[in-house]
């Protein structure tokens, strides 16, 4: 009997394989190779690749009073829970105590539209305006897959990114909102009407870099900062209860003001280091306080997209980086400024 060549042995045992499997999946392994036609589909089997488009994330528009307020990047909270509550007995028994709706923190940038950035001004202004509105998730092809409506919205929160003349990311700001009721309402295949064009607002959204800010602060020079931290203004919110409703009531509290934490070379803080030591060493703090704005800037550096006006900025810290022998990093200084009022505007280059 004549041995089988490695070519033939290797054949026979690539084809047994793949007969096999394809028995095993119900598939005529001879009809993989072109020997046989293949078997017709069973009647009443489905297709293993049915064409179907998976359920992946698409685009989210916000909607306040009805009207589009433009897209955002990423979308958290909102839904309902519950607290639970359980008796003093041996054999607990638990039951719902009452419902609460979690804060809805939205990321956005440039591009939104005028009556959204009117509510963070309001809100910065303590004039506390209250919003309803929706969150709209759309797939790829612009239909609306479910939406995320909420009732008296009080903005809680805004954070504004932190800025640094070497980044080259694209700046967005923070927006948090407690609703005092929230629900998921299911929607397929319409379309969202009135929305302004995607293209516009994300090209609107590239414009804004933290790189491009201008710090000004009376009686300083403050050309030289090159890092600015985070901003984030934060509304407290507290419950009012009503008898016969199981949401409670929000009503606004406290406006928390953070502090500005600027950094800048060793030896341009000249300026710096004869106001902390005026201020904190001498503790002649009545007539030393500033005022000050930060504008964002646009691309040019000839426009504004977002400005913050400080008023009664003091110092209370300087300190330098810390520094190793040897480095030929330039040696810097942070200074850590408080702030009694911060408030908000926009530039028309903003709003779509």
């Amino acid at each position: 009997m004549k041995k089988p060549t490695r070519r033939e042995f290797l054949g026979k045992t690539i084809v047994g394989a793949i007969g096999a499997g394809a028995a095993l999946s119900g598939i005529d392994a001879l009809s993989l190779f072109g020997q046989r036609p293949a078997r017709p589909q069973m009647a009443g089997t489905q297709q293993i690749t049915a064409d179907r488009r998976a359920f992946t994330a698409g685009r989210y528009a916000v909607l306040l009073d009805g009207a589009v307020a433009g897209w955002v990047q990423s979308v958290e909270g909102g839904h309902a829970a519950a607290d639970v509550a359980s008796g003093a007995a041996s054999l607990q028994r638990k039951h719902i105590a009452g419902v609460k709706y979690e804060d809805i923190t939205v990321s956005c940038g440039a591009g939104m539209s005028k009556p959204f950035y009117e509510w963070i001004k309001a809100s910065m202004d303590r004039q506390n305006a209250r919003k309803s509105g929706s969150i709209v998730y759309l797939d790829n092809d612009s239909n609306v897959q479910s939406t995320l409506e909420f009732a008296n919205g009080l903005i809680t929160e805004v954070s504004f990114p932190a800025l640094d003349a070497s980044s080259k990311d694209e700046a967005r700001m923070t927006i948090k909102i407690s609703p005092e009721t929230t629900r998921m309402v299911e929607k397929s295949g319409a379309r969202l009407p009135g929305a302004p064009a995607q293209r516009a607002a994300a090209q609107k959204q590239k414009q804004w870099l933290p790189a491009n800010f201008r710090l000004k602060i009376a009686g300083l020079d403050c050309t030289r900062v090159n890092k600015i931290e985070a901003i984030t203004i934060k509304q407290k919110v507290v419950e009012n209860p009503v008898g016969e409703m199981r949401a409670a009531q929000k009503e606004p509290a406290k406006l928390e003001i953070p502090n500005l934490v600027i950094s800048m070379p060793e030896q341009n803080a000249a300026a710096l280091a004869a106001w902390h030591k005026e201020s904190v060493v001498n503790g002649r703090t009545a007539n030393n306080r500033k005022d000050g704005q930060l504008e964002y800037l646009m691309p040019d550096g000839r426009e504004s997209l977002f400005t913050l006006a400080f008023h009664n900025l003091g110092i209370f810290k300087l300190t330098p980086d810390k520094m190793e022998a040897g480095s030929e990093n330039i040696r810097r200084v942070k200074a850590e400024l408080y702030c009694e009022e911060i408030h908000f505007s926009y530039g028309d280059s903003a709003w779509a």
